[in-house]
């Protein structure tokens, strides 16, 4: 198996945009049960805090798709990652019943936070846009 080909950071930008972009597009079509779900988490702002979770996840998923400004955008969706999970996953706080589920969903979100890490230190790879020939080697 050959890993240092292209492909391989394209299928990992690929899987794991699925998450963020289908989020993002649920949060589109499905306004008013969002707003009725944040609500039980008694935030002020819903609105506005669920237009930024919604471009958030829309914008980083083309970002990631296609390589453009991913660093970044691996960078800021690994910080909105991590408000959610603390947010809406804090198991430690949830009924005997619901602690579990949260628990996963911690422990799920804390390594698509790992892989947001690895994307925005190493890159894309060569297959993005916008890259120099070489853009992506980091020096150790």
């Amino acid at each position: 198996m050959i890993l240092d080909h292209p492909v391989v950071p394209l299928a990992g930008r690929l899987m794991m945009t699925y998450i963020f972009a289908t989020s993002g597009i649920g949060k589109i079509f499905g306004w008013s049960g969002n707003v009725a779900y944040m609500s039980t988490r008694h935030l002020p702002m819903i609105p506005l805090l669920l237009g930024a979770a919604m471009a958030i996840e829309v914008a980083g998923s083309i970002c990631l798709v296609t390589g453009y400004q991913a660093r970044i955008a691996a960078f800021a969706m690994f910080w909105y990652t991590t408000a959610v999970t603390v947010i809406f996953h804090n198991y430690w706080a949830s009924s005997d019943m619901m602690a579990a589920m949260q628990e996963t969903h911690f422990r799920k979100n804390l390594a698509i936070m790992g892989g947001l890490l690895m994307l925005a230190y190493s890159g894309p790879g060569k297959w993005a846009l916008g890259q120099r020939a070489g853009a992506n080697a980091k020096m150790v």
